[in-house]
């Protein structure tokens, strides 16, 4: 058959969908990190990004990727290496998914290099702490629901996202009482709940009116956001005069408790959920410091 001069014709180029690439992005990191905040933050920079350059994706420079990253912000402040490093981690993760749709050869981001950035040492409360952090709880519906929370992170040691995500429908009771959570990477895990958490959350309950029973299975547990029970939170420590903290000292303190009433490292590892021993044996030297076995070796050779 012969082709039709209509059949030669070039195909006409259509542009990516460029808007449509990035609300997929985001709805996979929103997917796999199980975290609403990191999604909306990486949307912020994102977007503020792409409308301040005026550019599409795919006409990007390494130069103008660093221009932004290390370049002031809407206030006109200099960013630190948190901004700087955050905003670079936005831009790349990008990048990285629209290299897997092939809709970029090339990632600008691989260039720029992080703003070196030391963390903070992470720290953990001691058994006297969390006794005053609880006592400083106001004895309302509020306080009673904020007590429940705090008292699962500090059992089951789950992050931020996947506590405070937690819905009726998570709950089952079934010769014990579990509960269902999206860990890292979307991964649908279930473990028990400890019983001290299930009473504290009924307590919690009670208090707003609601009965577990009668309440639907996609009804949150917890009526807080993130932001919100972040700034209780702070609140408490402020009132416990305790030195302030964020959200993650309360998984700092379930790992530190586990060690504290005997548990391996392994056995740290597999509570936290964390990828390999590798990553648990850092996350506890930085918590706990790292013993040296030899000074006193050296000691006595010194007299």
């Amino acid at each position: 058959m012969t082709a039709s001069p209509r059949d030669s014709l070039p195909t006409a180029y259509v542009p990516p969908d460029w808007e449509g690439a990035t609300r997929a992005f985001l709805a996979e990191k929103r997917e796999r990190s199980g975290s609403q905040r990191t999604a909306q933050e990486y949307a912020r920079i994102l977007h503020r990004f792409f409308d301040t350059l005026g550019k599409t994706p795919d006409a990007v420079t390494p130069d103008e990727v660093f221009a932004y990253a290390y370049g002031a912000g809407p206030g006109g402040r200099e960013p630190g290496s948190a901004s700087v490093n955050i905003r670079l981690a936005a831009l790349s993760s990008l990048y990285g998914f629209l290299l897997r749709m092939e809709l970029v050869d090339r990632n600008p981001c691989d260039r720029v290099q992080r703003s070196r950035q030391e963390p903070p040492p992470p720290r953990g409360l001691d058994r006297e702490e969390i006794k005053r952090l609880l006592a400083a709880l106001p004895d309302t519906a509020v306080g009673k629901r904020d007590k429940a929370i705090i008292l699962t992170f500090l059992l089951t040691g789950r992050r931020r996202s996947e506590i405070l995500s937690l819905r009726v429908g998570d709950i089952t009771r079934n010769a014990g009482i579990y509960y269902a959570y999206r860990g890292k990477g979307g991964k649908v895990r279930r473990r028990e709940l400890p019983e001290p958490c299930f009473s504290a959350i009924l307590e919690s309950l009670r208090a707003r009116g609601k009965d577990l029973q009668a309440m639907g299975p996609e009804e949150p547990l917890f009526d807080v956001s993130a932001h919100g029970f972040y700034l209780n939170l702070r609140r408490y420590f402020r009132k416990a005069k305790l030195p302030p903290a964020g959200v993650h000292v309360l998984r700092h303190t379930a790992a530190k408790l586990r060690r504290d009433v005997g548990e391996t490292v392994e056995e740290v590892s597999r509570f936290l959920d964390h990828a390999n021993l590798a990553v648990t044996t850092t996350y506890l030297r930085r918590l706990e410091g790292e013993e040296d076995s030899g000074w006193r070796k050296v000691a006595a050779l010194l007299g």
